[in-house]
This record gives C-alpha cells, sequence and structure tokens, in this order.
C-alpha cells in the first residue's frame, strides 16, 4: 500500500525515514515528481529499476539540499562552481569527475566514475533532503517511457502499490525534467535540454556543445549507449569455467573458478542488480592480477530486473576496440 503524506513537517519526517531505510518515496520538485531512493543504499537504487520497469541501468541523477553537499561528491571545476552560483537551486544538472570518496552506490551512477548532481528549487524537496542527510536518487516517478508526472494523481496512477509512499507536493511550477550539462571534457557539453535555458548557460561560461561526442559513453538519463565495460573480455551464460577465466556468479558457484564474485547466491534479483557493477570492477581487477585472460558469467534470468542486468551485460560482453 503506498501512502499518501502531506507536505508538512510530519510528511516530511515519515518520507525521511522511508528513504533512510532503503524504501521509495516519489517527491514533488520545480521540474517533474522524482522516485527517491538512498543514493548510497545500492539495493534501495536496484528497487527503483524494478518500480519503474526501467529497461536499462541508466545513470541516475542525485539531489542535494545546496552545492556544498552536492560538490562534497563530486570535483567541480571553475564552470561548475559560477553555474551552480547563479542556478542553484533550479532545473539543472551538472555532470562531473565522482570524488574518491562518494558514497553513491556503484548502481546510481551505471557504473561510471561520474556522477550527475543537482540541487532542485522547491521547498518542500529541499525540506526532503535536509532530512535524509544523504544524496537522493530521483528519477521520474513514471513507468519508464511514459509521460513525466507533474502531480501527486499521475503518480499514483502508475506506481500505487509498487512504491512505499508519495509526499505530495503539489503540481510541478517547471514541468519539463532539469537540463543535463556534461563538465567533464574539455568543452560543456548539454546533453539533455530542459528547465534551464542553453542562453542562461552560455551567459555564465560561455559556448556549449550540443549532444553526446560520438562514440562516448553514456553520462545521462534519457540517452542510449553503452556503459561501462571491463577491461577483460566477458563470455555470458557460462555452464562451465575456463582455467583462464574469472566468474562472475548467481545462486550456487560453478565450482571451476579460482576467483568468484556472486552476484546473489540465493538467485535474489535485487540483490544481483545491487551488486552487478562492484562485482564487475573487483573481477577485472582481481582477475588482471592473477593474470586471466576473461570474466565468465553464469545465466541470469530473463524476468524482472534480469532483463536490465542482462541488456547491462550484453554491453559489457560486446566486442569493442581495445
Amino acid at each position: 500500500m503506498t501512502e499518501i503524506l502531506a507536505a508538512d513537517a510530519d510528511g516530511i519526517a515519515r518520507a525521511a525515514a522511508l528513504l533512510r531505510g532503503g524504501g521509495l518515496v516519489a517527491f514533488g520538485t520545480e521540474t517533474v515528481y522524482g522516485l527517491g531512493a538512498d543514493a548510497t543504499n545500492a539495493e534501495a537504487a536496484a528497487r527503483i529499476f524494478t518500480a519503474k520497469g526501467r529497461p536499462r541501468f541508466n545513470p541516475l541523477i542525485c539531489h542535494y539540499p545546496d552545492a556544498e553537499a552536492a560538490f562534497a561528491d563530486v570535483s567541480a571545476n571553475a564552470m561548475a562552481q559560477r553555474l551552480a552560483a547563479v542556478l542553484w537551486p533550479g532545473p539543472l544538472t551538472l555532470v562531473l569527475p565522482r570524488r574518491t570518496d562518494c558514497p553513491v552506490a556503484l548502481l546510481t551512477t551505471a557504473g561510471l566514475d561520474t556522477l550527475a548532481v543537482r540541487v532542485p528549487a522547491q521547498d518542500t524537496a529541499l525540506a526532503l533532503l535536509r532530512a535524509v542527510g544523504r544524496p537522493v536518487a530521483a528519477p521520474s516517478a513514471n513507468h519508464s517511457g511514459l509521460v513525466s508526472p507533474t502531480a501527486a494523481a499521475h503518480v499514483l496512477e502508475e506506481l500505487s502499490g509498487r512504491i512505499d509512499a508519495v509526499l505530495d507536493s503539489g503540481p510541478c511550477a517547471v514541468g519539463v525534467e532539469s537540463t543535463v550539462l556534461d563538465l567533464c571534457g574539455a568543452q560543456p557539453r548539454l546533453l539533455r535540454p530542459g528547465g534551464a535555458t542553453p542562453e542562461a548557460i552560455e551567459a555564465l561560461i560561455g559556448p556549449v556543445a550540443h549532444g553526446a561526442a560520438s562514440g562516448s559513453i553514456v553520462r545521462s538519463p534519457g540517452m542510449l549507449a553503452s556503459h561501462y565495460a571491463p577491461a577483460l573480455p566477458v563470455r555470458l551464460r557460462v555452464r562451465d569455467v575456463h582455467p583462464d577465466e574469472a566468474l562472475l556468479a548467481f545462486g550456487p558457484p560453478l565450482p571451476e573458478a579460482r576467483v568468484a564474485f556472486n552476484m546473489s547466491e540465493r538467485g535474489d534479483l535485487t540483490e544481483a542488480a545491487a551488486r552487478l557493477f562492484a562485482g564487475l570492477r573487483w573481477l577485472d581487477a582481481e582477475a588482471a592480477r592473477l593474470g586471466l585472460a576473461r570474466i565468465a558469467v553464469m545465466p541470469v534470468p530473463d524476468t524482472g530486473l534480469g532483463l536490465a542486468i542482462n541488456d547491462r551485460l550484453r554491453r559489457a560482453a560486446a566486442p569493442r576496440d581495445r
């Protein structure tokens, strides 16, 4: 049963407690309603993908109560500082390198070394973020691919019974998603148009390129391309392990592996999703240390979150230039 919470002190406190406990809470921002989860909790982030029916593990935007909190998790350059000083709080998301001590779960960032951060311009959202005291991942609170919600009723129409609560913050003032700006390269790139105009951005930092660079990885929601892939080749749906392979296991592991990482010994897809990126990274480093040639992956069911896990694994296994 999905709770409907009023945007008062009691409702905000209840919503914050649910988020800190690993729950899913939809809340309004100035752009659209977001489906919030503790960004540092990989299993909570995995629940977002389940609730939305999201087909791929796209990076999720992390929400913060102020620029100081956001920039504690990323390396902010001079452009980011200038934009934040004028356009935050507001409908602008900045993509920046994550700090080495960043607590955000790898699943939240789709395994990338970058993080998409923003400070929403909505009083209830800011009060909630202050009460949670952790970054909150919050894609739009709707089924993946459908129209984004701008009122609590829209969220309930699609996600009632699939999430823990909706904090009814009233209608959204802007009504379109935030603008996403990538500041990781030599030139700023507008990855997604939204509530912050290119003119406002360019007035502060100069010319901005539009669209992702050719062949680049996905740093933002709403874009389709491959994400982080391990350095070692990946072999999928294995029934045995070769002597030169490390094993990414699901369920009871195959006995032949010299080194293995189990996404979920009990075969739980939510746990597997939460551990997928950490497992790939750990095996990549450990297999290289042991002189192994490949990562072998046991079969994962093509149901529920298994669809997203297998989509990510297929991308990791796809032929690519070395």
